[in-house]
């Protein structure tokens, strides 16, 4: 009976530990831009997602620049017309670590017109696209790892006057949290944006799941390079299994260390150059596995390996380092280039040879702060009451990335809060035909507002009087109407305010009045209703707006009801007129009076004694 228990427990305790070490599936969401319908693609059948209620732009029949481009055939291009900002915002993301990536693609039969444009994450450019990134495997994606708290994730594509950007693809990919921890920089305000990643000794570019990869490494796509240069080095290759490869946080597939490249007697130095963008910090991953049948042992193969002339790794010996021959060795530095190239290069110390397996280069970017949230909800309320056109664009963030500002908001950096908000609102002159909601005042730090020369319509909402650092207010030249709300007195801070060419009316508040001492400008002309201050008509005794309104209105409804009773008594007089002239012609008529006549006699001869009188039929029994 004990060791039955104890055999109990111990298959209740391996069954906790594993179902607590058991791991969901990552989330992964693939979007087929400019798709009617889900489908899936060979030869993995990958399932994308059809393209519905993203974004804006025009879908259209897809030409896939490259063959590891995803075998889509659709696509999604964002005019000028649309906006110079256009952006992919996808809800219910769970929080995490994330891979992104988003394939570019070329219009059906323009594949002459290689657009040219920005891609930022969260407010974050990770990308700019140069020329002849179409005739590259490893410029027609753009890739960057990031940390997703949200809720969501907003992709944005930036036009520089070079084309209308074109997107194929987007792929969200769920890595593990700890994926590429490089040091104390390291953190959920760091984008990794992938400059390069090679996987040497082969001839065939390979995806994470084309090797058999564990998810939650991501899908990353291997460029392969057989050898750096001729007669520089010498492919190697194995089946042999490969140990400590897909291991966390990083899963790197196991078949990615089956292949490559040693340097040769000729040139013993293994070097590879890669060109980089200036004046930014680099995170680079080196792999290893010792797969050299010569190399038996541990002090066989011992090397350096130096960044740009300078030594960072001493005496790397992949045996010794990583335990065994066959075994997988993963070295990481973070270094600060100021020039435009980046040279690895491997000095042999111990048998003059090199061996490399694979290059990762992630540009390190400081993700942008920003803006707040409930001033961009406000800003998005006041984009569709205003009916903004479409080339403001107005999508993504107003604030960042800071190369690509919403045209007509001026933004200002809170240090203290890390957060951007916006200070100013310039759209004068610019067609619009809405009119002003209360959200506005959502939009707590507004210093200027320049709305002039439109054709606004409606009152100006009460609540701009919240708004207490507003210095300029400018609403001239619309179709305003109504009075000018008392709260505007309590901007103790505006100093101008012009109002004129609208159709206000009623007084002027005092407060606003009395500012006029104190040097503020204020312009009430062409406003035919206002009054009370100089330079406006005396204000007699009269009503509000809101007053005139009600009595007008009750006027109007006495008036319908007195016609209602009016018909009601002219139809009633009518039909008893009619009843009456019925009877009357009814009594004067001789066939009726000699009908009725017959037909009270034959009454009295069947009941003689009603024919008879009182004293007739006896006594009274009251008597």
């Amino acid at each position: 009976m004990l060791r039955f228990t104890l055999l109990w427990l111990l298959v209740f305790l391996f069954a906790s530990i594993s179902s607590s070490s058991a791991r969901p599936a990552p989330y992964a969401m693939r979007i087929s831009c400019g798709a009617r319908q889900n489908i899936r693609t060979p030869p993995t059948y990958t399932r994308w997602y059809k393209d519905f209620a993203y974004t804006g732009g025009i879908p259209a029949n897809a030409t896939a620049p490259s063959h590891i481009t995803p075998p889509l055939k659709t696509l999604r291009y964002f005019p000028l017309s649309e906006g110079p900002e256009n952006c992919y915002i996808i809800n219910r993301v769970p929080k995490g670590h994330y891979s992104v990536r988003i394939f570019f693609g070329l219009v059906e039969h323009e594949i002459d017109n290689e657009p040219l444009f920005e891609v930022s994450i969260e407010g974050t450019i990770i990308h700019s696209l140069k020329s002849g990134w179409s005739k590259n495997d490893e410029q027609v994606f753009a890739e960057a790892l990031v940390f997703l708290l949200d809720g969501s994730v907003s992709i944005c594509f930036h036009s520089t006057g070079h084309g209308d950007p074109t997107i194929i693809s987007i792929e969200i990919l769920q890595i593990d949290e700890r994926a590429y921890y490089f040091g104390p920089e390291w953190g959920r305000g760091v984008i990794l944006k992938t400059t390069s990643r090679l996987t040497c000794g082969t001839s065939k570019p390979k995806f994470d799941e084309d090797y058999s990869g564990d998810h939650w490494g991501g899908d990353r796509f291997w460029h392969p390079i057989r050898t750096f240069g001729k007669n520089a080095d010498a492919p190697r290759s194995t089946e042999s299994g490969i140990k400590k490869a897909s291991t966390v946080p990083n899963f790197y597939p196991e078949a990615l260390y089956q292949s490559a490249v040693v340097s040769t007697d000729s040139k013993p130095d293994l070097a590879y150059t890669m060109d980089v963008d200036p004046n930014k910090n680099y995170s680079i991953w080196l792999h290893f596995a010792e797969i050299d049948a010569t190399i038996t042992s541990a002090g066989k193969r011992v090397f350096d390996v130096l960044i740009n002339g300078d030594t960072f790794f001493e005496n790397v010996d992949v045996v010794g380092m990583s335990g065994d021959r066959y075994t997988a060795l993963v070295l990481n530095t973070t270094v600060a280039l100021s020039g435009r190239t980046l040279t690895i290069t491997l000095h042999p110390k111990k048998g003059n040879h090199a061996i490399l397996t694979a290059i990762e280069v992630f540009q390190v970017i400081v993700a942008e702060s920003k803006t707040s949230s409930e001033e961009v909800r406000a800003l998005q309320s006041l984009k569709k009451s205003l009916g903004l056109p479409n080339r403001f664009g107005w999508n993504g963030d107003p604030c960042v990335p800071k190369e690509h500002p919403w045209s007509g908001a001026d933004c200002h950096f809170d240090k203290s809060g890390r957060k951007w908000f916006i200070d100013g609102l310039g759209l004068d002159n610019q067609g619009l035909r809405g009119s002003l909601t209360n959200e506005i005042s959502k939009l707590h730090h507004l210093q200027s507002i320049n709305l002039s020369g439109n054709s606004i319509h409606g009152a100006i909402p009460s609540s701009l009087g919240a708004v207490t650092s507003l210095e300029i207010l400018d609403l001239s030249y619309n179709f305003l109407n109504g009075s000018i709300p008392e709260s505007l007195g309590k901007l103790t801070a505006l100093r101008r305010l012009n109002l004129n060419g609208n159709s206000l009316s009623g007084r002027v508040p005092s407060a606003l009045g009395g500012r006029l001492l104190n040097g503020a400008s204020f312009n009430f002309t062409d406003n035919h209703g206002l009054c009370g201050i100089p330079g406006l008509p005396k204000c007699g005794p009269h009503l509000s707006a809101g007053a005139k309104v009600g009595i007008a209105f009750a006027v109007f409804l006495s008036l319908v009801l007195l016609v209602i009773c009016s018909i009601c008594w002219w139809k009633r007089r009518r039909n008893i007129l009619r009843a009456q002239q019925i009877a009357a012609a009814s009594r004067s008529a001789p066939y009726a009076k000699s009908r009725t006549q017959s037909s009270h006699d034959i009454q009295m001869s069947r009941n003689p004694s009603r024919g008879r009188t009182a004293s007739e039929n006896g006594p009274s029994l009251l008597s």
